[in-house]
């Protein structure tokens, strides 16, 4: 199978939504591979806030794991996010994005968006800042991926029915 033969759905979101934990079902359930979030551990490894060069690092990092996971999948890749989470971060950090990601988001589309919503209660990590801006970030994302005509569909819910919504929304994708 070539690389453009494979479905890539993205599992994108505010902080605190469950992407991993869905990713990883959702890997699970389609007998798949997922992408980890690179800029977790990459954050995880940080003394200081993320920089501007800390952004791009995190941008490069995610298509380099993305390339490498790519041959490992089936017929379908999932993804704990995208880089356009780069983009969100750095235009709420310091008011612009890095160039190299805006030239490149719509040359790395995916063919489905799953757009977790803050539905689930918060559950603090080290890793998260923003618990009091959950909306604005998911108002955010719908921005984002509108501007990219990308097709996605909210996954909202909790526990097994979050799962099954989205499994429905990819069942229903891969029917197409």
């Amino acid at each position: 199978m070539q690389k453009t033969d494979i479905k890539k759905i993205a599992v994108v979101g505010p902080e605190s939504t469950g992407k991993s934990t869905m990713s990883a079902y959702l890997a699970e359930h389609y007998h798949t591979v997922w992408v980890p979030e690179f800029a977790r551990d990459y954050c995880a490894a940080l003394t200081d806030p993320p920089t501007w060069q800390d952004e791009i690092n995190m941008f490069y990092g995610q298509i380099a794991l993305e390339e490498e996971y790519l041959p490992k999948a089936n017929s379908l890749l999932i993804c704990d996010t995208t880089f356009i989470t780069v983009k969100i971060w750095s235009d709420y950090t310091f008011g612009r994005s890095p160039q190299e990601v805006l030239d490149e988001l719509p040359k790395h589309p995916y063919d489905l968006y799953l757009l977790l919503s803050i539905d689930l209660p918060w559950e603090e990590d080290p890793l998260r800042d923003f618990p009091h801006m959950r909306e604005h970030f998911m108002s955010v994302w719908h921005k984002e991926l509108l501007e990219l005509n990308a097709s996605y569909v909210v996954i909202s819910g909790t526990g097994p029915e979050r799962y099954d919504n989205a499994v429905k929304v990819v069942d229903g994708f891969l029917k197409r």
